[in-house]
């Protein structure tokens, strides 16, 4: 079950950048169809953790939970529902693969360790890989919207990467809690945010919110994108360990950007397709200890097996 759930979790995550698209493009409030999507998500896992006796109401009282949904869920997606207004589904799942390279930044900012001469391979290459990206927008016909809407995406990994050093904290804190009730308390909270957002930034047309598509852009992101996707992480981390199913970053956003050009007709440069596989090369650079770590680990079991 391990090689399967794991190519469902990189198969759902890769999809997801494209749902969002469709559903903005049909009409829907970016901040609004995000806030029903992770407050639906949440409420709806953290009832069954309550349910299974895994989580309590009280979890909802912690500053914690607010502070997570902050930083992993309203920061994060606030950011991307905008900025694909603008910016391709495929340009946004790449830019998005720059988390661990922030994360890496952050928690070498945190700590003051030293960082190897791999990781600042990979942080070179990757910031390259950005530049490279951003190269057939930065031309003649330059967009300002696209421009800030690139921008965007990574303010939202910004976001990302300090609400995973501090969730790592909150684990640890909670341990005797589940995870993934850990999980749903932050997308309740971080949904709630991303509605008070929409209340006082933009209209929402109940119209454009029930048209096809973006209906089934929404059901698909809180059942597969927001819970299904989520829970098998959680799943994996549980039966291998925190580095295997974090590789999905490496998987997903190609994932992303072949999707987008196959079934929306989104245009895709050379350049750009240069950029997205010279960001994935940085960041597995910067992750290659613990690659080699997992790939030793693996080859122990063969061999025990």
């Amino acid at each position: 079950m391990i090689p399967f759930n794991y190519i469902l979790m990189c198969l759902i995550f890769g999809t997801t950048f494209l749902a969002i698209k469709v559903g903005i493009d049909a009409g829907a409030s970016p901040f609004f169809s995000a806030g029903v999507r992770f407050f639906l998500a949440g409420a709806i896992l953290f009832i069954v953790m309550v349910i299974q006796k895994k989580a309590r109401l009280s979890l909802l009282l912690r500053k914690e939970m607010m502070l997570t949904g902050l930083g992993l869920t309203f920061g994060v997606f606030a950011s991307l529902y905008w900025a694909e207004q603008y910016v391709s589904s495929g340009i946004a799942a790449v830019l998005s693969a720059t988390a661990p390279l922030m994360i890496m930044l952050l928690q070498t900012g945190i700590t003051r360790q030293k960082m190897s001469a791999s990781s600042w391979a990979g942080c070179l290459v990757g910031f390259a890989g950005v530049v490279i990206l951003l190269v057939p927008g930065m031309t003649v016909a330059f967009s300002a919207i696209w421009a800030a809407g690139c921008v965007a995406v990574l303010m939202g990994q910004v976001f990302y990467s300090a609400g995973t050093v501090y969730s790592r904290r909150v684990i640890r804190r909670f341990s005797d809690t589940s995870p993934i009730a850990l999980n749903a308390a932050q997308m309740l909270y971080g949904g709630l945010m991303l509605l008070l957002l929409s209340l006082f930034t933009e209209q929402v047309h109940m119209e454009a919110m029930l048209v096809p598509e973006a209906v089934f852009s929404l059901l698909y992101l809180i059942v597969f994108g927001s819970m299904t996707g989520h829970t098998i992480f959680y799943w994996l981390v549980a039966k291998t360990n925190p580095v295997f199913p974090s590789t999905w970053l490496y998987i997903s956003p190609l994932i992303a950007l072949s999707l987008g050009v196959v079934l929306y007709g989104e245009p895709l440069s050379l350049l750009s397709l240069a950029g997205g596989v010279t960001i994935i090369t940085g960041i597995l650079l910067i992750n290659l200890k613990s690659l080699r770590q997992l790939a030793g680990a693996r080859s122990h079991l063969v061999e025990r097996s």
